[in-house]
């Protein structure tokens, strides 16, 4: 405890141009007494801490001395930075924000990152990031509800062993028990949510992911037509599909989708371009769009 202080103590007179020992003793919660003789081992060990009088006095690092930069480059420094502020305020990690204090030691000149990362937490419960990251590191059972993609609740326990951050949302990866396999669970279908004080022993491990070339039969191409009102949309949802502008501004997209006439995310976001897209083929999708219209309008029939 005393070394890991001692570093950290270190780290942020670096950062800093001048720290009190009171501000030090509150931050590390120990007495002023405890800090001036941690001041005493930090200097015996050659780093040279100079103590400034006066109201705004404190200690601080000589002028002049810097840490080995050598490992990283000041443009890394900046872009590491800003991938763990990232990360810091999605799980207010003290561990993540003491890397930081670190990595800012060995920067050169103060550099403004044109890298920006958010990591969205918004379909999520705040808490569960948290709260998932805890019982993996501890290695506790998580017991929640869980709404699948047939819309069926269920109750599940889980090992958890792996966060991901994929196409917008997060997800745990873990070993369930109910199924008595791996499983992958998006955390914004999850409900209820509960840190067990039942631990698991097993050491689990991520396995390679599996290929894709037994799904390539099943992949079918969509086209649609993309009206000029629905163009911003359009390339937010499909970016990387093959695409051609006509002259009335409109667009068409051919979209190599997965079991398209069962994947009800497809329905979705066709449906939420309202008449600012068509689809031209596969026709059975087309009819698949129709009747959920028809039922849609069955519920406002009142209106």
């Amino acid at each position: 405890m005393k070394l890991e202080r001692l570093i950290s103590m270190i780290y942020k007179l670096l950062n800093h141009e001048v720290l009190s020992a009171s501000k030090l003793a509150e931050e590390f919660q120990v007495s002023q007494r405890t800090i001036y003789r941690d001041i005493d081992v930090i200097c015996a060990a050659g780093i040279p801490v100079v103590s400034y009088q006066g109201t705004k006095g404190g200690y601080g690092i000589m002028d002049g001395y810097k840490m080995d930069k050598s490992l990283l480059r000041s443009y890394d420094i900046t872009s590491l930075i800003t991938v763990l502020n990232s990360l810091s305020s999605v799980f207010e990690d003290e561990h993540t924000q003491g890397t930081i204090e670190r990595l800012q030691t060995i920067g050169t000149e103060p550099q403004t990152s044109s890298l920006a990362v958010d990591l969205e937490t918004r379909r999520t419960d705040p808490d569960a990031l948290p709260l998932l990251r805890a019982a993996i590191t501890e290695r506790n059972v998580v017991r929640f509800d869980y709404i699948n993609v047939k819309n069926e609740r269920t109750t599940r326990e889980m090992e958890p062993v792996k966060l991901h951050f994929k196409y917008s949302n997060w997800y745990i990866y873990g070993y369930c028990r109910a199924r008595q396999d791996y499983r992958e669970f998006r955390l914004s279908r999850m409900l209820n949510l509960f840190l067990t004080q039942d631990t698991f022993q097993l050491q689990h491990e991520v396995p390679k992911e599996a290929g894709c070339s037994n799904r390539a039969d099943q992949v079918e191409e969509i086209v649609i037509r993309v009206g000029p009102e629905a163009l911003a949309e359009a390339l937010d949802q499909f970016h990387q599909v093959d695409k051609e502008f006509h002259s009335d501004k409109s667009m068409t997209m051919r979209i190599p989708v997965y079991k398209p006439l069962e994947a009800r995310w497809l329905w979705s976001i066709l449906l939420g371009f309202g008449s600012g897209a068509e689809v031209l083929e596969p026709p059975a999708l087309r009819g698949i769009l129709k009747e959920q219209l028809q039922n849609t309008l069955k519920l406002y029939e009142e209106v």
